[in-house]
């Protein structure tokens, strides 16, 4: 999500991810060797060395960019993701800072994807913006730019080859930051469910298999909604719709009535008998409210609460592991920038 977000929806502790300013300058080296996992720091616990469960993280603008168009970051990027153990990366392929990468310079999407592929990480196509503002994409006036956007994605790998093309394609167009929430959140909510369903249809027309789901809060399974004849919580509306979903779920402990397993507990469930997946969202940007992040703990916490959540949850068939937010703030968390 967005640092907007932050500031909007404190109370409901939904943060996703800040788009800031980047210039880069270098260009990527097509076939650059990939560069082995660094070892774990010596300080590292145990605890943060065991990787509960598979692993993706959330890259947005700057830092996506940054690696797409300079050597050192990609390099330095996949070193790091290595080093942690991410299984995923969500790699943001839409506009940033008037230039759109996807479209105008595709063989640099092509040769870091193959880099990273070469390294055992799959890529996911990242799409939503607070640069671009997409939160509007829910709107029906602007259902063709969401149109748009995910088009390039899908003829992008329409022309790729195997090894250069996204494995999937994660959503974040978030109805809940948009001004109008306050005064119309349900009208806004069947914006969303309609705006998915037409991105659905959209993908499964062009033949591709590629997984896409979005990211939602955890509060949308306590929201029910009408949509074509059947009412029922948002977020199963959202799963009927997509092959996954990633769960905001914020929360700085595993356990208790406000914690990582309870808030998961019913997109697990409901996609257990509908045969989808779940990736489980945590936090580490800074927070005032601080239950939302493990910024204010250390990497062994974080490593602790994931591995009791996925001790509980892990044997589920829709459990599909966890998602970090995001690259750039994870990085700061560690003290690696």
């Amino acid at each position: 999500m967005k640092a907007l977000a932050c500031a909007l929806l404190l109370a409901l502790a939904c943060a996703t991810a800040p788009a800031t300013a980047f210039e880069a300058i270098v260009a990527v080296a097509p076939d650059a060797p990939v560069v082995p996992a660094a070892p774990a720091a010596a300080s590292a616990s145990s605890a943060a060395t065991e990787r509960a469960g598979p692993r993706a993280i959330w890259t947005w603008e700057e830092e996506s960019y940054a690696m797409l168009l300079g050597e050192a970051a990609a390099r330095q990027g996949i070193a790091f993701l290595q080093s942690k153990r991410i299984d995923t990366v969500y790699l943001y392929a839409d506009a940033f800072e008037g230039r759109n990468l996807i479209t105008a310079e595709p063989q640099r999407y092509r040769a870091l994807i193959r880099r990273m592929h070469a390294a055992g990480i799959q890529v996911y196509a990242l799409l939503g913006s607070a640069y671009l503002r997409t939160e509007r994409y829910v709107l029906p006036r602007h259902r063709a730019q969401a149109e748009a956007m995910l088009q390039r994605v899908l003829d992008y790998n329409k022309g790729a080859a195997p090894e250069e093309r996204f494995d999937g394609i994660n959503l974040d167009i978030e109805p809940h930051i948009l001004d109008e929430w306050a005064s119309r959140k349900m009208g806004l909510l069947a914006e969303f469910i309609e705006m998915s369903d037409a991105l659905v249809r959209l993908k499964r027309k062009s033949g591709q298999s590629l997984p896409m789901g979005p990211a939602i809060p955890f509060w949308f399974d306590g929201i029910e909604i009408d949509w074509q004849g059947k009412r029922k919580p948002v977020s199963q509306h959202v799963q009927d719709l997509y092959d996954y979903v990633a769960l905001m779920d914020y929360r700085d402990r595993a356990e208790g009535g406000d914690g990582i397993i309870s808030h998961a507990m019913d997109e697990l469930e409901y996609a257990n008998r509908i045969g989808r997946k779940v990736m489980i969202g945590v936090e580490t940007l800074p927070n005032a409210l601080k239950k939302v992040s493990f910024h204010h703990l250390r990497e062994a916490d974080m490593e602790r609460e994931l591995g009791i959540t996925a001790r509980k949850v892990g044997a589920m068939p829709a459990y599909g592991g966890f998602v970090i937010h995001h690259y750039q703030s994870y990085r700061k968390w560690l003290g690696l920038d």
